[in-house]
């Protein structure tokens, strides 16, 4: 077994009864292709937490200060993280996106580039819109509702699929592109919490 595979494994045994994760939409990340999942991103623990209630296998971009370690750049490595210089174009960590898509893996991304440590969502940086029109991949946004906090309700939520065809063929821009996910994402949040508050009368 990987050690992508034991680490999503630990993780799960771990998280999913301590923060008492539900997940919605599972069956909206295709099972083929290339494919792009884009977060909100409220806590450091979004990435594993992604990782282990989509039903692929992930690469996620990880500060590269943490890879100048050598025990923990190895373990980074393999459990499917790869470096980006922050604060910059970083066009090995572009390059090094496109060729996971490429293969026809799977490109974790928060478009907001930072937590929101108030929860509410933040303006989304270009990088995903590059992403997204660079490449031919499926656009999936998720939404994580709730705290991180012990045995407090988590809801994880993959929406549908984003038609991307339009922004990809008129030329737009990078950050057009990003805003529109990023829109989509507020749906997410905003649908389920309308949903919930309707169940709670």
């Amino acid at each position: 077994m990987s050690l992508y595979k034991i680490a999503r494994t630990v993780v799960a045994i771990i998280f999913f009864p301590l923060y008492r994760i539900e997940v919605k939409g599972k069956e909206n990340v295709p099972n083929e292709g290339p494919v792009i999942i884009c977060s909100n991103h409220i806590s450091n623990l979004d990435p594993p937490v992604v990782g282990i209630t989509s039903p692929r296998d992930i690469y996620f971009m990880a500060k590269g200060e943490l890879f100048e370690k050598p025990l923990l750049g190895k373990l980074l490595l393999g459990i499917h993280a790869f470096p980006v210089k922050r604060g910059m174009r970083d066009r090995n960590a572009l390059r090094k996106g496109l060729a996971i898509l490429d293969e026809g893996k799977t490109l974790g991304l928060f478009p907001e580039g930072t937590r929101s440590k108030t929860g509410k969502l933040g303006k989304a940086l270009a990088g995903a819109g590059f992403f997204a029109l660079r490449s031919s991949a499926t656009i999936v946004p998720c939404a994580i509702i709730g705290s991180y906090k012990p045995f407090k309700k988590l809801t994880v939520i993959y929406g549908e699929p984003m038609d991307m065809d339009y922004y990809r063929t008129t030329r737009s821009s990078a950050q057009d592109a990003a805003d529109a996910i990023m829109s989509e994402i507020e749906k997410l949040k905003k649908n389920y919490q309308s949903e919930y508050s309707s169940l709670d009368k």
